[in-house]
């Protein structure tokens, strides 16, 4: 068959190059398989209304397309394999048709042929065929592109421009760097910061939370607002002893979204300077709070306590439940990381913290388990009673636990030791594969092989032995007789 021309080809395909921002060699091959996709919506077409399709999915397989840029068209190609009877013409030749143009073929050979359709017989219904998958193929690329490019981005923090709202999310364009394409992002309702005014246009700073991939979608960017990351990213810009090493973030706790409407967002932040001249707090507050206000105000007025990390539990305890004022530390259960903190009466809602938030970041810090305690309504004795029993129940959990864990490894070595066994006496299929392969290893290993010779002597020296011993037998008896 002839070529088809598709006039303009080229331009098409740079026309989609700078469009969809893909490579020119990635639209050539979406091109090729639109194509072809619409080459097998011709083929089936023909059955329409007829008999039933009668072609296999994977039928088309070794069909291809072929473009031709130089004259602007492509061909439909088919590899065939030369027999003797052909069974599917469209996937075999005969010898004797194939010796007719070359003499030198075999049976079994390969040949490619033109099989291409007039361009009137193609069909509107393949002509969309081929523009749907085009389309999709286009997609496909471009997140592919999307997840490569972002999988591994260094700087997880990007600025990101509200496009429009689909149901409780955010779509937000966003880019990896200077001179690249912006994509689409989503920032779920989870995400988003309740003093957040997402109108169109508006730009923000998000974190990169993950790079999925969905079904029917392809790779799908998520970004957040409310990610701990975002706060240790804002800080490390605006301090620059972070930047150096000086001071190093050790922990962050974070409530973006309180579990109530009247608790606004709030963070704590535990700092530690590696140089003891180096006020760690102080450095990442400013001068007249200067630093941190940049950080609040990106935030849009969320509340940042930067406290001082310690080595000592006690020390950091007291630290992390700033600003209110602690009388004791009480670390009742080590083990369980289980604190009392004995506090003035006037300073026990400050501890607390409106609905338990600042208690509740605090704990988050820290990792200990904190109950603030009126100082001068706390029973020593009865609370050590009571902790008494809490570690007690702690450690006939933890008893159990190990018990448990120590009947199911027992469970589970009696079953693998039940089913060695059973398949020494039953071998299944591949066991006997197995072991045919060991004793062919062993007859191919010339040591082995000399092992089995000496032994095989032996036995027969062993036999030789007991048969003259027999023969003297016998001689002795008739000579008895």
């Amino acid at each position: 068959m002839a070529l088809v021309f598709l006039p303009g080809l080229n331009n098409l395909i740079e026309d989609i190059s700078e469009e969809k921002k893909l490579p020119a060699q990635v639209v050539e091959a979406a091109l090729r398989e639109a194509l072809l996709k619409g080459y097998e919506r011709y083929r089936r077409t023909l059955y329409l209304g007829i008999s039933q399709d009668p072609f296999e999915e994977e039928y088309f397989s070794n069909f291809d397309v072929g473009l031709d840029l130089e004259e602007e068209g492509y061909r439909v190609l088919a590899s065939k394999i030369i027999v003797e009877e052909v069974e599917s013409e469209d996937h075999q030749i005969s010898l004797e048709e194939v010796m007719q143009v070359a003499d030198d073929a075999q049976i079994g050979d390969t040949v490619v042929l033109d099989v291409t359709p007039e361009k009137e017989e193609f069909g509107r219904m393949a002509a969309t065929t081929t523009k749907q998958v085009l389309a999709q193929k286009l997609r496909d690329q471009q997140r592919r592109m999307i997840q490569e490019e972002f999988a591994d981005l260094e700087d997880p923090v990007l600025t990101a421009r509200v496009i429009r709202f689909e149901r409780q999310s955010v779509i937000m364009a966003v880019s990896s760097g200077l001179g690249r394409p912006e994509v689409e992002a989503e920032l779920p309702r989870k995400d988003q910061l309740p003093n957040d005014n997402y109108r169109a246009n508006a730009t923000f700073k998000v974190f990169l939370k993950e790079v999925s991939e969905i079904p029917r979608r392809g790779p799908q960017l998520f970004v957040s607002r409310s990610n701990a990351g975002l706060v240790v990213y804002l800080f490390e810009n605006e301090v620059p002893e972070i930047q150096e090493g000086s001071v190093r973030i050790v922990a962050v706790a974070r409530e973006a979204n309180p579990p109530s409407r009247s608790v606004g967002p709030r963070t704590k932040v535990a700092v530690d300077s590696i140089e003891r001249e180096v006020d760690p707090v102080g450095a990442c507050i400013g001068a007249r709070g200067s630093r941190i206000q940049q950080v609040v105000n990106e935030l849009r007025g969320e509340k940042i306590d930067v406290i001082r990390w310690s080595s000592d539990p006690v020390q950091y305890i007291c630290n992390s439940l700033s600003p209110s004022r602690v009388e004791m530390v009480r670390l009742v259960d080590p083990e369980g990381q289980h604190a009392h903190v004995l506090v003035p009466p006037d300073q026990l809602s400050l501890a607390i913290g409106r609905e338990g938030q600042n208690v509740r970041l605090a704990a988050r810090l820290t990792g200990w388990k904190i109950d603030i305690k009126n100082s001068q309504e706390y029973d020593q004795a009865a609370e050590d009673a009571e902790v008494a029993e809490l570690i007690s129940q702690r450690e006939e959990e933890e008893t159990l636990q190990r018990e448990t864990e120590e009947r199911l490894a027992a469970e589970q070595a009696a079953r693998a030791e039940e089913d060695a066994r059973l398949r020494e006496l039953y071998p299944l299929p591949e066991d006997e594969e197995d072991f045919k392969e060991t004793e062919d290893t062993e007859k191919n290993d010339p040591q082995i092989n000399e092992q089995y010779a000496e032994t095989e002597l032996l036995e027969e020296k062993s036999k030789v032995s007991e048969s003259v011993q027999g023969e003297e037998l016998t001689t002795t008896e008739d000579g008895a007789r």
